[in-house]
C-alpha cells in the first residue's frame, strides 16, 4: 500500500493543476502595479549614462542636475554648454590650460611653490565650472535636492543655506574646523614621537634625550590613532551635512499639521491573496491617527 502511494499521489498531479488553474486569475499575474514610464530612467542601474549625458548636452533632451554635474567633472565646460552659456568656456578652457602650463614650466625649474600655486590655480578654475552648472543649472524649481546635494559637497554649508536653514552652518563648519585643529595637533606630536622613536632605536646616533624609545613608541601609535579619528571625523561632518542638505530639501514641503485627532471608520479588509483567489472581503473597522 505504501509503494502504492506515490503513484497515487502522481495521478492526482494533473488533477489539482487543472483545480489551481481555476482558482487562480491569470490577470493577477500580468497586471502591471507601476506603469510610471520614467521608472528606468531614475532607478540606480540608469543612474549615469554617457548617451543621457551626450544627449543633454547637445540639447536633445533635459537632463538631471546630477547627470550634468557628474558628466562635468570629466568633461569639463559641458555644463556650460547645457546651460547654453558658450562665452564662460574661454575662460574656462584658459585658466585650466595655463594653471596646467605653469605648474609643468615651474616644476621643470625647481620653483616647487609655484609650480603648487599654479596646479591650485587650475583645480580652484575647474571648481568654479561645476559650481557656475549648478548655479545656472535649468529650470530653477525651489527647492531642488540636487541642487541642495552638489551645492553642499561643491562647499560645505552652502546646502543649508540653499535651504534656508542658516542656524546649521556654525555646527557643521565648527565639526569640521574643530577635527581640523585635532588632525594638524595631532600630526604634529605623532611626528614628534616618531622622530624620536627613530633617534632612540638607531645604533648610529647616540640619542641623550629624556624620553625612551618604549614611551615614544607608545605616544607615536597613541597620537597617530587619534590623527586617523580626527580625518574620520571631517569626512563624517562633511558627509553628514551633504546627507542633511538633500533630505531637508526633499522635506521642505512637507506639511507639518498642529491637528492630532484619531479617527475611526468601518472599512472592507481585503485577504492577502486578494489579487489570486476568489475570496470576498471582509467588514472591518479602520483606526486613523492624524499628527
Amino acid at each position: 500500500m505504501r509503494r502504492l502511494r506515490p503513484i497515487f499521489l502522481l495521478l492526482l498531479l494533473p488533477l489539482f493543476c487543472v483545480e489551481a488553474r481555476a482558482q487562480f486569475k491569470e490577470e493577477a499575474f500580468s497586471q502591471q502595479y507601476n506603469d510610471d514610464t520614467n521608472a528606468k530612467k531614475d532607478s540606480t542601474d540608469v543612474m549615469f549614462s554617457l548617451r543621457d549625458f551626450f544627449g543633454g548636452v547637445a540639447h536633445k533632451h533635459s537632463i538631471k542636475v546630477g547627470t550634468m554635474f557628474a558628466g562635468s567633472t570629466l568633461f569639463v565646460g559641458c555644463s556650460q554648454i547645457y546651460n547654453r552659456d558658450y562665452w564662460k568656456l574661454p575662460v574656462v578652457y584658459g585658466g585650466i590650460g595655463a594653471g596646467v602650463a605653469g605648474g609643468i614650466l615651474f616644476g621643470r625649474e625647481g620653483n616647487t611653490r609655484a609650480s603648487t600655486l599654479c596646479y591650485a590655480g587650475a583645480g580652484l578654475v575647474w571648481w568654479a565650472s561645476l559650481m557656475d552648472g549648478v548655479v545656472n543649472y535649468e529650470p530653477n524649481d525651489y527647492p531642488q535636492p540636487g541642487k541642495a546635494t552638489l551645492y553642499a559637497l561643491l562647499l560645505p554649508g552652502l546646502g543649508q543655506i540653499y535651504n534656508r536653514e542658516y542656524w546649521k552652518i556654525p555646527i557643521y563648519w565648527g565639526g569640521i574646523i574643530g577635527s581640523a585643529h585635532f588632525f594638524m595637533l595631532n600630526r604634529t606630536n605623532y611626528l614628534r614621537f616618531r622622530r624620536i622613536y627613530r633617534e632612540a632605536t638607531d645604533e648610529t646616533a647616540t640619542y641623550t634625550g629624556p624620553i625612551p624609545a618604549q614611551t615614544a613608541l607608545y605616544y607615536r601609535d597613541v597620537y597617530r590613532r587619534y590623527r586617523d579619528y580626527s580625518v574620520l571625523a571631517m569626512a563624517a561632518f562633511y558627509l553628514l551635512q551633504a546627507i542633511d542638505a538633500n533630505v531637508f530639501a526633499y522635506m521642505h514641503d512637507f506639511d507639518v499639521s498642529d491637528d492630532i485627532s484619531l479617527n475611526v471608520s468601518p472599512t472592507l479588509i481585503a485577504p492577502d491573496e486578494a489579487y489570486a483567489m476568489a475570496t470576498p472581503p471582509a467588514m472591518g473597522v479602520r483606526f486613523g491617527l492624524t499628527f
